[in-house]
């Protein structure tokens, strides 16, 4: 689906072609204020080692840390160092300690949509900064494993409340024609989390013995620059007019919008919000037909997907793979910063480019690149790794430019794709509910990945990166046949796709045609 226009029963536009917006410094200030919540699910994600190469990466793969926590694990790794063996690195224990934050996020996010519906966007990025802080004094203070999951849990309740209310809180304040850009800053903070992280290991790796804690202890920094800038954010109008507070919604409106002629905007956000104060239980109004496309594509597919593309099969636990290939651990953290800078790259460019060619063409493109990358990736596995042997330099070199890539592939795509669609095409009555879920079940995949990867990559060894390379191909024949284009529709116009789509129609069409709504509009499209 293509261009055209929105329009009402005789044809004539609806309000979309009156909204107005300048781009001013106070907008800039409250996008870049938001987004540094994907710097603390980054900054975690790197400096604990759940989202490189492939298999430990982070304090995870530190002496140290190991030798302390999990001396069984240590001693595995001393005595195959140099071997290509696949199984060394297998500690439910120890992939519990990465994935129990993410547990405790899926579960946390529940609470976020309650929050986020009745307080406010703002609020759970303040909650969110608040976890996060404690969750990083906990771990660089641990003593204990159990001193460890609490951090973690602290860590994944913040991370729940951020994932759930950054993505919904950048869409809203954004004019459709940059809110892919716009929402992807939530990306682009992520990735820099990542290699912010990564450089920060490189460099505690050498400090002996408690170079770890302060990897872990400087999450505080990202999370103490979210919270005191959250105390300054403005709430987003959308918010603040499904709270009922619609003087204080249009003067924000006004604000970030750089004019005083919002009318047309603003009556559409009245109208969304109108529907929104009529549903008394957002999460089981999610699942009737009208939301029926949402939930399947927002709340499951997608989010689901984002886990199974295979980036965590190649990038989780980043050190191990080039520790397998003969490399130092000191080498396989710099290989990971390499790999962090990949995924800033990707990000600028699906920020610079997302909102002028469209999602569709971003996560088309680059699944067709991404199973290339898997087939690849296998095929050389199958021949060289696993035996007990170092790998050739000219094999280890292809495997790191085949790797870089799938990020690059990935990190223009289903990396922030993943998490723009969802937050774009959700109505206002059931958007925090509608995160919550996205959240939750990319958690759940994330978790899932997490606690099997090791031991499916133990026993099913390359073959694990060929059912990837076919999951990519179902997730792609799915976005082509089942995701209309978003890009550059008002956010509380995105709904009229269904009613025009070859197949939601059939599914939401009767209940479109019977809902008395002023917003229930046709959308003339051109193929």
């Amino acid at each position: 689906m293509a261009g055209g226009g929105f329009t009402d029963g005789g044809g004539h536009l609806k309000r979309a072609h009156l909204y107005e917006h300048r781009i001013t410094g106070y907008f800039i200030a409250a996008c870049i204020v938001a987004a540094l919540g994907g710097s603390l699910f980054g900054y975690d994600l790197g400096v604990s080692g759940q989202f490189s190469f492939a298999f430990l990466c982070g304090v995870t793969s530190m002496d140290d840390f190991l030798i302390e926590f999990f001396p069984k694990v240590y001693k595995r790794k001393q005595e195959h160092l140099h071997e290509t063996d696949y199984c060394k690195y297998d500690d439910q224990i120890l992939t519990l300690f990465t994935s129990s934050l993410y547990f405790a996020g899926l579960i946390s996010t529940f609470a976020a949509s309650y929050v986020t519906r009745n307080y406010g966007r703002r609020i759970s990025i303040i909650v969110g900064s608040i976890s996060f802080f404690l969750g990083a004094i906990f771990n660089a203070s641990a003593v204990n494993i159990l001193m460890l999951i609490i951090g973690r849990i602290l860590l994944g309740i913040g991370i729940g409340f951020g994932n759930q209310a950054v993505p919904l809180y950048l869409s809203e304040i954004s004019p459709a024609k940059i809110r892919g850009a716009v929402n992807q800053l939530f990306q682009l903070t992520t990735c820099l989390g990542i290699l912010i992280a990564n450089l920060i290991n490189y460099g505690t790796e050498k400090i002996h013995p408690w170079g770890w804690r302060l990897s872990l202890g400087l999450a505080t920094v990202p999370a103490a620059l979210m919270f005191v800038g959250g105390l300054f954010l403005p709430e987003t109008p959308n918010s603040l007019v499904e709270q009922g507070r619609l003087e204080e919604g249009r003067k924000v409106l006004e604000k970030i919008r750089g004019t005083m002629r919002v009318e047309a905007e603003f009556e559409d956000l009245i109208e969304a919000s109108k529907a929104a104060q009529a549903i008394k239980h957002p999460f089981k109004n999610l699942l009737e037909r009208k939301n029926r496309p949402q939930l399947i594509i927002g709340a499951l597919a997608i989010p689901a997907f984002q886990q199974l593309t295979g980036m965590n099969s190649i990038l989780f636990y980043a050190p191990v793979i080039f520790q397998s290939l003969g490399f130092g651990s000191g080498a396989a953290l710099y290989s990971s910063v390499i790999t962090g800078v990949a995924l800033v790259l990707a990000a600028l460019i699906s920020m610079s480019l997302v909102d002028r060619f469209g999602r569709r063409a971003f996560f088309l493109e680059a699944g067709a690149e991404m199973i290339l990358y898997m087939i690849a990736v296998s095929i050389t596995l199958a021949l060289r790794f696993g035996e007990g042997k170092t790998l050739p330099k000219e094999i280890g070199a292809f495997l790191v430019v085949i790797i870089c890539l799938f990020v690059l592939a990935y990190g223009r795509s289903w990396g922030p794709l993943g998490w723009l669609v969802p937050s774009e095409i959700f109505p206002l009555e059931t958007r925090s509910a509608g995160q919550s879920l996205v959240v939750c079940v990319n958690l759940f995949f994330t978790a899932l990945i997490a606690q099997c990867f090791l031991v499916s990559l133990c026993h099913l060894k390359y073959g694990i990166f060929l059912v990837f390379g076919g999951l990519i191909c179902i997730m792609s024949c799915f976005i082509f046949f089942f995701l209309p284009e978003t890009k550059q529709v008002p956010i509380e116009e995105v709904y009229l796709l269904w009613h025009n789509h070859w197949f939601w129609k059939k599914i939401v069409g009767d209940e479109y045609q019977s809902n008395v709504n002023p917003r229930e509009l046709d959308r003339k499209t051109e193929v």
